[in-house]
């Protein structure tokens, strides 16, 4: 048996932590809901004449909507599955990104 090899059996620790983790689905939910409420503030803003004025930008609102999306999966896993941190700090930057995104229209 000179030439057989050697063989470990090691065992799996069972404190380790698993390494999977899912943000994805609280992050993304969070994500749409902030960009529906984004939506509506111009709405709030500007009333009904809003009708209007998305006739000929919706996509720029509609692109905007992954990108809101990826927005609240990173901050959902940024912030360590923390729900409400995530939540308004998504709903800042979201409000923040329509914000921008309609300053650029109005110019």
């Amino acid at each position: 048996m000179r030439n057989s090899p050697n063989y470990y059996i090691s065992q799996v620790d069972s404190r380790a932590a698993p390494e999977d983790k899912t943000w994805s689905l609280p992050g993304a939910f969070i994500g749409f809901l902030s960009w529906l409420l984004a939506l509506g503030m111009p709405f709030l803003l500007y009333g009904l004449n809003t009708l209007f004025f998305f006739l000929y930008t919706w996509p720029f609102f509609l692109a905007l909507m992954p990108l809101s999306v990826v927005i609240g999966i990173a901050m959902y896993s940024l912030s360590g599955a923390k729900l409400m941190l995530s939540a308004l700090t998504t709903l800042l930057l979201v409000a923040v990104m329509f914000g921008v995104l309609l300053l650029w229209l109005f110019t």
